[in-house]
């Protein structure tokens, strides 16, 4: 379930992803794009946090200037003596109140703000809230509908009432409820402890509205943002164009590149000006003019060199059937020799049949440098193609004391091939076996599986050493070159079976092991044209040195852990025993999906071991 979900997850993403990773002008304005938006961001805060200080301090020390001011107003008129008369009578003592002086003195206070402030007045206490349906504060009085008690923060309140001076604190304005009802905002509140005309303590605050602050620091921040803004889309633009001034060139010169290889040799850059785009461009043009001259000159010589072959090839055949012609004669007349002449006939009649032989094989080997052979595919039994093989190749292997062996034969094999090329590779593969095997069996193998069948060929001879299964198909390639070719063999036969497998989009593998034989695996598919993505059959074989170790470990692993088992179950009255470990159980190699001949393995056999195996053999 988590792989599927994670499946669905990617699915939608794979274009983007895809797309990410090839345009490197989309990554270059993406990562300019998160570096100025951070930097935008960052330098963002730090100017609105400075100016959201210095607007604040600006207020504060503002608001505590005014509030000392009303401070001291508040204190004298309650320290003013009293007068009977007077223009200032409101303001005597004679005839009034605490509670009329306070609700005068906060509207005198209140007056010279002018919506710049407001004043609230609470009659000294402990400062904690009061139980709900209470009467308020003991002598609360405010200015402009503020409700004193919601306005003036508790933990200020406890403050004022339990030391002397001035303090502050950032809160919040409420005002009364009524039709014309004010939202909170937020305010600097300035409170002191104070005493009124007879001398009783009281607290007098000051509420400063930050409204108008809160105002510009938004506008500012607006205006922050609609630059920042603009500024990254800005620099987006012009790496946007930086880029493309750079990458447009780069693209065009993969676009050439590409058609270079495809064969378009006649590709050039369109170079203008003379900054290093120019000069790269230069320096591409004359690389490709370079490259064009060179593979001219190698294409006329490969030219020549097949041409030559072939018409070698061609104009022996002439005398070489005159020659034939007269061999047979003198080969059929050589009971009337004497001995070394009617030997000398009979090596002359060998070497002919050689030489038709080598001819043959550099007339194909000329057609595939020549581009010319052509696949007559067809559903083929690859059954009967190796019955052929083997019908053949049995007088060698009769001679040689060998025995062949067909596995995978019951049900059929079919893919779509050219019948004469897989039979021809096929006789090459078995023919080598039979010579190279020392005698011993020879098993063919047959196998399909998915979209590809596979036939391998396993000798027990000598085998091949590290580095010669990339060797084997190389031309006139021999791993032994002071070994005779019995069998007359041109030395051109592996080299045909891997164009042959070529042809077919297949591939001609092998492994081997010195002492200990070779393997070699022909892959092809089933259907013509179809990719090849794997083999039904693992290069290297089971009963390989490396497969037999790895099996035996295996089994002597679970043998202990079968004798801890039976260790510890000892008190059992009932012990189940152990199963056995399975006969050729091992685990099978991965197969390599590689290029023919790249998937070769070579496996050194140790020098004790191979001694050991040696004198079994010898028994």
């Amino acid at each position: 379930m988590l792989r599927l979900f994670v499946r669905l997850v990617r699915r939608p993403l794979l274009p983007a992803v895809r797309l990410w990773r090839r345009n490197i002008q989309l990554r270059v304005v993406a990562a300019t794009l998160l570096i100025s938006l951070s930097v935008v961001l960052a330098l963002g805060f730090v100017v609105i946090a400075q100016v959201s200080k210095g607007l604040l301090d600006a207020k504060e020390e503002a608001a505590q200037s005014q509030a000392a001011g009303g401070f001291a107003v508040a204190q004298e008129k309650a320290n003013t003596p009293a007068t009977v008369d007077g223009p200032d009578a409101t303001d005597n003592k004679v005839g009034r109140d605490a509670s009329t002086w306070m609700n005068s003195l906060v509207k005198q206070l209140a007056s010279g703000g002018q919506t710049a402030f407001e004043v609230v007045a609470l009659g000294a206490g402990t400062g904690e809230q009061l139980q709900p349906g209470a009467q308020g504060v003991r002598g609360a009085r405010a200015s402009g509908n503020v409700d004193p008690t919601a306005s003036v923060p508790l933990s200020l309140r406890r403050a004022v009432n339990h030391a002397t001076g001035t303090f502050k604190t950032f809160s919040e304005i409420r005002y009364t409820s009524g039709a014309d009802q004010k939202e909170p905002e937020p305010a600097l509140v300035v409170g002191k402890r104070l005493t009124d005309i007879n001398g009783d303590p009281y607290d007098l605050y000051y509420l400063f509205p930050l409204t108008q602050e809160e105002e510009s620091l938004n506008l500012i921040k607006v205006t922050i943002v609609t630059a920042g803004l603009f500024v990254v889309v800005l620099l987006c633009g012009v790496a946007w164009l930086v880029v493309r001034q750079v990458v447009s060139p780069v693209r065009m010169a993969a676009g050439i590149a590409e058609r270079l290889s495809a064969g378009r040799l006649q590709e050039r850059m369109k170079v203008t000006g003379e900054d290093d785009i120019a000069r790269l461009g230069e320096a591409f043009n004359k690389m490709a003019q370079n490259l064009q001259n060179k593979i001219q000159q190698l294409e006329e010589l490969s030219r020549m060199q097949r041409r030559f072959v072939s018409d070698v090839s061609h104009e022996l055949r002439t005398p070489l059937t005159t020659v034939r012609m007269a061999a047979d004669v003198i080969h059929d007349a050589r009971v009337d020799f004497d001995p070394i002449t009617a030997r000398s006939a009979e090596l002359l009649a060998g070497q002919l049949d050689r030489f038709e032989s080598l001819l043959s094989d550099l007339l194909e080997i000329s057609r595939f440098d020549a581009g010319a052979a052509a696949l007559e595919a067809e559903p083929i039994d690859l059954r009967d193609v190796v019955r052929r093989v083997i019908d053949g190749a049995e007088p060698l292997a009769e001679h040689k004391g060998t025995r062949i062996r067909v596995l995978g034969d019951t049900q059929p094999v079919i893919a779509e091939a050219d019948s004469r090329r897989v039979e021809r590779v096929l006789r090459n593969l078995v023919v080598n076996a039979v010579e190279h095997g020392e005698g011993r069996d020879v098993v063919v193998r047959l196998a399909s599986a998915g979209g590809a069948v596979a036939v391998a060929v396993r000798d027990y001879g000598v085998g091949l050493k590290p580095g010669e299964a990339t060797r084997v198909f190389n031309r006139f390639w021999r791993a032994d070159p002071a070994r005779a070719r019995t069998t007359g063999g041109t030395g051109l036969g592996l080299s045909i079976a891997v164009e042959d497998a070529r042809l077919h989009g297949g591939w001609l593998q092998a492994w081997g092991e010195p002492g200990g034989g070779s393997q070699f695996r022909l892959t092809l598919p089933r259907t013509a044209d179809e990719p090849l993505r794997g083999s039904p059959i693992p290069l290297e074989p089971e009963d390989s040195r490396a497969n037999r170790a790895r099996a035996a470990a295996d089994a002597a692993a679970a043998s202990d852990s079968a004798a801890e088992r039976q260790t510890s179950d000892a008190g059992d009255r009932s012990p189940i025993p152990p199963r056995a470990p399975v006969a050729g159980a091992m685990s099978v190699p991965a197969d390599p999906t590689a290029l023919p001949g790249n998937g070769a393995r070579v496996v050194a056999r140790p020098a004790e071991q191979a001694q050991q195996e040696d004198r079994a053999d010898g028994r």
